[in-house]
C-alpha cells in the first residue's frame, strides 16, 4: 500500500466523523431507489443531503464509472479519498474530503445542486426508515 491508498473503511470512518462535526446525521451503505448504494450519506439539520463516494486509491477511482449517478440523490456530492491521492484525477464539479481514518479535512466544497422537493422527501424518508431499522 502506498500513501495514495488506504482501506476504504478507514477513509469512510474519517469522512463520517467530518460530516458529524459539520452537523449531519450519517448512514453508511444506504440503498437508493435506483438500486445504487451510497457509501456515506449525511442528512443536515436544514434537510440538505450530501453523499460521499469513498475511493481507496487511484485504481479504485479509475475502475468506477457509476459515481455521476449519485448526484441525482443529493444536494452535494463528495469524493472521500486517502491522503496522497492525486486530486487532479477527480472532477472539478465534486467536493473532496481527505481522510486518514481518524480525522478528515474538507479540501474542496461541493457545488450545491438543490434537490427537487419530491426527491428530497423520498431520500429523507429512505434515510429515516433505514436509520430506524438499524437501531
Amino acid at each position: 500500500m502506498n500513501d495514495a491508498t488506504l482501506p476504504a473503511d478507514l477513509v469512510l470512518r474519517g469522512a463520517r466523523r467530518l460530516l458529524a462535526d459539520l452537523g449531519a446525521a450519517t448512514l453508511t451503505e444506504l440503498p437508493l431507489a435506483d438500486g445504487r448504494r451510497a457509501d456515506l450519506i449525511g442528512l443536515f439539520r436544514d434537510g440538505r443531503l450530501a453523499i460521499v463516494e469513498v475511493k481507496s486509491g487511484p485504481a479504485d477511482f479509475r475502475a468506477d464509472h457509476k459515481w455521476p449517478e449519485y448526484r441525482a440523490w443529493c444536494d452535494r456530492f463528495y469524493f472521500g479519498i486517502p491522503p496522497g491521492f492525486p486530486q487532479p484525477l477527480l472532477p472539478e464539479n465534486a467536493g473532496v474530503i481527505a481522510s486518514d481514518g481518524f480525522e478528515a479535512a474538507l479540501l474542496r466544497e461541493a457545488p450545491e445542486q438543490a434537490l427537487k422537493p419530491a426527491r428530497r422527501k423520498a431520500v429523507t424518508l429512505r434515510f429515516a426508515r433505514a436509520a430506524a431499522a438499524r437501531l
